[in-house]
C-alpha cells in the first residue's frame, strides 16, 4: 500500500532491499533525534543512494515509524510494546481521532 503511493509520487524511483530497509530503521533506531535527513545519510555507515534513502525514509514516515520534528530532525517513534503496556492502564483514555 505504502509504496504504491510512494511510485505513484515518484515512478523512476528504485526499491531498496529489505536488509537495506532495515539498515537504515536500525541506524535511526540508533540515533533517535540526532540527525536531519542530510546528516542522517552522510552519517550511513555504508553507503546507500539518496533517492533510495529518501524512499525509505518516505516509507518510514508513511508507515508511522519515524516522524520529524520541527527542527527537522527525525526520530523514532515506532514502540508497539510501550503501547500496548499504556493502552492496559486504566486511568489512561483512549480516544480515536476524529476528522
Amino acid at each position: 500500500m505504502t509504496f504504491s503511493m510512494l511510485r505513484k509520487e515518484n515512478p523512476s524511483a528504485r526499491f531498496p532491499r529489505l536488509d537495506t530497509v532495515l539498515f537504515v530503521e536500525e541506524f535511526i533506531k540508533e540515533h533517535d533525534g540526532e540527525f536531519r535527513k542530510k546528516q542522517l545519510w552522510s552519517a550511513l555507515p555504508k553507503g546507500v543512494m539518496y533517492q533510495t534513502f529518501s524512499l525509505i525514509l518516505d516509507y518510514l514516515i508513511v508507515s508511522g515509524k519515524v516522524s520529524v520534528d520541527s527542527e527537522g530532525k527525525i526520530g523514532w517513534i515506532y514502540y508497539p510494546k510501550d503501547v500496548e503496556k499504556l493502552l492496559k492502564k486504566t486511568h489512561l483514555m483512549w480516544r480515536k481521532n476524529e476528522k
